[in-house]
């Protein structure tokens, strides 16, 4: 397995870290699945310093309780690195804030959903675009996503190719170039962790959902959606 370098932008909820780990100990896990894991954990989020690219063969930024509109040094800095890393075809799979700042650095536009946020256990439906995907490629035309978000990505860069939307996002996954993609979901959530951000941000998300009853009440695994981590590592030994 080569380098992998993990974008870690953000902690997820505290009792959960202490239960179950961070967003990057899930990912690795998921990559797990098929392959041993070799890489590194960038915190940029606390400055982490971000590697050179020669030492570089695959890029996964993780989620954040941050807002790429909030505009943070830090955000500018990794944005602009995740651009040249593209430049470069370094293969790169942005997950939920991932996937936004992706799109962000790729000329796309980020914003607060209109429809409110999105949360639990929700279905994707792909485009006929993911026939000949390295990731999306013969998967189900629809199947069950965990999402997490109050953002979204508004706009999607020029050139990029539309992989898949849910019924509150247009713009849930898109491919750009033959190596970038971005994931509004978390591929790497169980149904154990999507019920404890349910259950952590409730009162929040009945301050801007008009019909917060109807978030799920219990979220389920999402057995397809974590086959894009394993396909991103089987990617990566072949790069």
């Amino acid at each position: 397995m080569k380098n992998i370098v993990i974008i870690k932008t953000g902690d997820s909820i505290p009792s959960l870290v202490t239960r179950r780990g961070d967003f990057e100990d899930w990912i690795i896990a998921g990559i797990e699945d098929s392959h041993p894991f070799s890489g590194s954990v960038v915190p940029v989020h606390r400055n982490g310093l971000l590697p050179d690219f020669d030492k570089t063969s695959g890029i996964i930024i993780t989620g954040s309780h941050a807002m790429v509109t909030d505009q943070s040094d830090w955000i500018k800095k990794t944005a602009h690195w995740i651009l040249k890393a593209v430049k470069q075809e370094i293969p790169v799979l942005g997950i939920c804030f991932g996937h936004q700042i992706l799109a962000y650095a790729l000329g796309g536009r980020v914003g607060y959903m209109p429809g409110g946020p999105e949360y639990g256990t929700v279905r994707l439906q792909i485009t006929d675009n993911i026939k000949k995907d390295p990731l999306f490629g013969n998967l189900p035309r629809t199947f069950s996503v965990q999402e997490s978000h109050f953002q979204s990505v508004t706009k999607l860069p020029s050139m990029s190719v539309l992989l898949g939307s849910t019924e509150k996002d247009p713009h849930a996954s898109f491919r750009y170039g033959k190596y970038t993609w971005g994931v509004q979901f978390h591929p790497e959530y169980d149904a154990d962790i999507a019920n404890a951000y349910v259950d952590e941000i409730n009162n929040e998300i009945k301050k801007t959902h008009e019909n917060a009853a109807a978030l799920p009440l219990n979220c389920s695994d999402t057995v397809e959606a974590r086959t894009i981590l394993t396909r991103f590592a089987e990617l990566m030994s072949d790069y």
